[in-house]
């Protein structure tokens, strides 16, 4: 049997190919993930031990709001010039440094325009010298306060030489400085992973970067002879107190790589995900082709049966089948997946601004997990054709319609049950549950609704297919394409089952997410009176920002009503993390919002409705707030205002800014008089951000598109990661055109005996494809718009209050569905066409 199955295989490459393209793809993904995983972790790895190869001992003060990685951006607390003194004095100490490294030292190009960075942080230092790591590529260190030094990499992006005069924007006002000097680092680096640097002298470092005069972010330590890192950190430790963290630089090496490790965990997981539902999309592909091929089996099985093999055998050969598919898909795509690594590596690295990668590697994790997912997925797809053979009686030899239609009840009934528990699980994780379980029910929920749907297809692909072949039925190959297609619902229903999981789950998210936008943009023109905004777009960890002096210029033009900046920052209150807002005046900024308040003394914050019930606060209540860099403070609630009625859930006094991690203000808000036209007022706001050139004045509709253009963004990200799936649901519709012109060849030769042409042969076959693909496209845009429609209307009180259908976007799909038929129809029609008229008939 072991033999009998093998030669079959063999003999039948095409079936071979066409069964393992869904696999090798989905593993692909995994593996894929996987590699490129590995590869950052020791990118990771490499570029922190350099970065602390110089560094015995450091020690920083604790930070003021501890933040995860994937919580926020940690600011550092002040750290006295007298601990650098104390430092000194200890025993095992060669030389203490003080550092100021902070992010949010902007530098303006040659062009005008701030240089972005899309994950590495912009760092304004001091410049302390040339070490072992660093060396200077030309010119010198700053010496004096209007003097720069910047690293290669900052310096080449922004076009700049020695001699240059360079603006740069911080925590203050946009200064311009001459640029002195230019390092790089050992090995040829112009970076440390794509990071730009700025260092000052450390008095204009402080000033700029950290807002206070004689303070750190670090002390950089050198331990003595004799004395390891070890032995000094032990040390400092009680010379110092709890106040401050005393490491060795393989300490921060290790912490440091272990962060951005966490958040590339999140990111492999996302990866992860779409790479299960390429998956699972594969097994549809993978079940209807060994559905196929056990039809076109069936004499070969029934005389295997006739002369002696066991119902065990047969099912075993089927199994050994899917194996060997398995194996060989499970390779060709863990070496897909590793040329896909080192791509989205390299994606990363330009993305990163020339991260250095390090060599690209295969986990064993990879390899595992490809064998595991490829053979796996291929046998559990095989289960149930595998079953069927070993029910063919020996008879079936003898007869030459061995396939009959078989009911549809049982598919039925089973379909039914598992859409109800999966739109149970789905109502479950949407309406009562909460936290992980929810998350995990919704999951379920829309695992099994799938699941469950694919099982009804056929019930329902009858009529629709009916109905969509009877646009093509003016014609006889179009009337026989109808009738193909229609003629095996079973066929038809997992090949359009394939394509409807993609489509369904892209309508699904354009649903929420054009219901969040329409929702955010309808509320925005209810609350917000402000006709000019000033914002920017962000494009890394940091908020764009510009002077505060703006917002008291604003106020002076004639014709401004009322003019407001906006502050953020994140804070500690209890053991909660959350985004606080601060403003100069409360009052001008309730004026701008259409409301009106009382303008907060040093002592009193406003809260909204919503977070001072989940908190149980009321008008008088005591909340003690820790920013994260000012000292710790309590507050006392002075106004709770309702729902959107202001920006932000929490508003401190502008008392509190000095203590924010970003003390400039991130957004503008800017109410005209009645009557007075924004063209009149817009170009004299745009002339007083000139010199901040990270935001734009705008009007309040460009302001809003602009903030409801990230949804658009999240729409083309899941498009572009659900393509996979889509690509491997168009495989399946060639897929099954293809076998079937196996199955059918002596009914195409009949046909072409009895007059049909090649090009009508053709025509024949791609309204076959074209009517299937339409109808998954058709399932899943249905089933997708009615669970997007569900979870938009869990939100609710998540801000959704307008549920969108996308009709644009789904009736694309539904043309892009006709012209993947039509693509997919290619191969399979000019293999019907070409085929012998005599040979064809004689197929046995």
């Amino acid at each position: 049997m072991l033999r009998a199955t093998l030669k079959s295989l063999l003999a039948r490459k095409l079936r071979l190919v066409l069964s393992g393209l869904a696999v090798i793809l989905g593993v692909m993904f995994v593996s894929g993930a996987l590699v490129l995983t590995d590869t950052l972790n020791r990118t990771f790895d490499s570029i922190f031990s350099d970065v602390y190869a110089a560094t015995d001992v450091s020690v920083t003060a604790k930070p003021k709001v501890e933040v995860a990685e994937m919580d926020g951006e940690e600011v550092s607390a002040p750290l006295p010039a007298s601990v650098v003194e104390t430092i000194k004095t200890q025993e095992g100490v060669r030389s203490a440094t003080g550092r100021v490294d902070a992010d949010g030292a902007r530098v303006i190009g040659t062009d005008g325009k701030v240089l972005t960075s899309f994950g590495p942080p912009r760092i304004g230092s001091n410049w302390t010298g040339t070490d072992e790591l660093m060396e200077l590529r030309s010119g010198r260190g700053p010496e004096s306060p209007d003097e720069i030094a910047m690293n290669a990499t900052t310096a080449k992006l922004a076009g700049y030489t020695v001699g240059d005069r360079v603006p740069v924007l911080t925590q203050q006002p946009k200064r311009e400085f001459t640029l002195v000097g230019i390092w790089g680092y050992t090995g040829g680096r112009d970076s440390i992973s794509g990071v730009q640097e700025v260092a000052f002298t450390t008095p204009v470092a402080q000033e700029l970067m950290l807002g206070e005069k004689d303070v750190f972010t670090s002390v950089t330590v050198a331990a003595a002879d004799g004395v390891t890192p070890d032995q000094l950190r032990d040390r400092l430790v009680p010379a110092l107190g709890g106040a401050y963290d005393v490491k060795t630089g393989d300490q921060l090496s290790a912490e440091s790589s272990a962060d951005l490790k966490e958040g590339m965990g999140f990111f492999n997981q996302i990866l992860l995900g779409f790479a299960g539902i390429a998956l699972f999309v594969g097994i549809f592909l993978i079940l209807n082709t060994f559905s196929i091929v056990v039809a076109q089996r069936t004499r070969e099985l029934a005389l295997l049966r006739a002369i002696g093999a066991s119902r065990r055998q047969v099912i075993n050969s089927v199994l050994a089948e899917a194996v060997v598919v398995g194996v060989i898909a499970s390779v060709l795509g863990l070496l897909a997946g590793v040329g896909a690594g080192a791509g989205l590596g390299a994606l990363f690295s330009s993305m990163s601004g020339g991260m250095d990668l390090a060599p690209i590697g295969v986990p064993l994790s990879a390899v595992i997990s490809s064998f595991t997912v490829g053979i796996l997925v291929t046998v559990v797809a095989a289960v149930m054709p595998a079953l069927r053979a070993s029910r063919i009686a020996p008879v079936a030899a003898m007869q030459d319609v061995a396939t009959p239609d078989r009911p549809l009840t049982k598919l039925t009934v089973a379909g039914t049950v598992v859409t109800a528990a999966g739109a149970s699980a789905l109502g479950t994780g949407l309406f009562v549950a909460s936290g992980n379980t929810a998350l995990y029910l919704i999951l379920g929920g829309v695992l099994v609704t799938f699941v469950g749907v694919a099982l009804l297809t056929p019930l329902i692909s009858r009529p629709v297919v009916a109905l969509l072949g009877r646009l093509f039925s003016w014609s006889v190959p179009g009337r026989l394409g109808r009738l193909n297609s229609g003629r095996n619902p079973r066929r038809t229903a997992i090949t359009a089952a394939a394509l409807m999981v993609g489509i369904a789950l892209v309508t699904g998210v354009t649903v929420v997410m054009d219901s969040a936008k329409s929702s955010l943009k309808a509320e925005a023109a209810r609350i917000l009176k402000a006709q000019i905004m000033i914002s920017g777009d962000q494009g890394g960890p940091r908020p764009p920002t510009y002077d505060p002096a703006v917002v008291d210029r604003a106020a002076a033009i004639p014709g401004v009503r009322a003019a407001a900046g906006l502050y953020n920052d994140l804070v500690a209150i209890g053991d909660d993390r959350t985004y606080v807002a601060a403003t100069e005046d409360l009052s001008r900024l309730a004026e701008s919002y259409g409301t009106t308040a009382a303008r907060l003394t040093a002592d009193q914050i406003a809260v909204s409705a919503p977070e001072a019930s989940e908190h149980g606060w009321q008008t008088g209540s005591r909340v003690p707030i820790q920013t994260s860099r000012g000292e710790a403070r309590t507050y006392t609630v002075a106004l709770v205002f309702p729902e959107n009625a202001l920006p932000g859930s929490i508003i401190l006094p502008s008392e509190a800014i000095k203590g924010f991690g970003i003390t400039q203000p991130v957004l503008g808000f800017i109410r005209l008089d009645d009557g007075v036209p924004v063209s009149a007022v817009l170009p004299q706001v745009k002339a007083l951000v000139a010199d901040s050139p990270e935001v734009s004045a705008t009007d309040q509709q460009t302001f809003v598109d602009s903030q409801a253009a990230v949804f658009d963004q999240i729409i083309l990200m899941i498009q572009i990661l659900l393509g996979l799936a889509i690509l491997i649901a168009v495989l399946g519709v060639v897929n099954t055109l293809a076998l079937s012109v196996l199955e059918r060849t002596r009914e195409l030769g009949l046909l072409r005996a009895v007059g049909l042409g090649r090009a009508q042969t053709m025509r024949m076959i791609t309204v076959e494809a074209v009517v299937i693909a339409v109808f998954g496209a058709l399932l899943g845009v249905t089933v997708g718009a009615g669970m997007g429609s569900a979870v938009a209307r869990a939100l609710k009180d998540d801000g959704i209050t307008q549920i969108v259908l996308p009709w644009d976007r789904m009736a694309t799909y539904l043309a892009l569905a006709a012209l993947v038929g039509v693509i997919a129809a290619v191969v399979p029609a000019i293999r019907a066409a070409r085929l012998n008229v005599l040979n064809a008939i004689a197929h046995d």
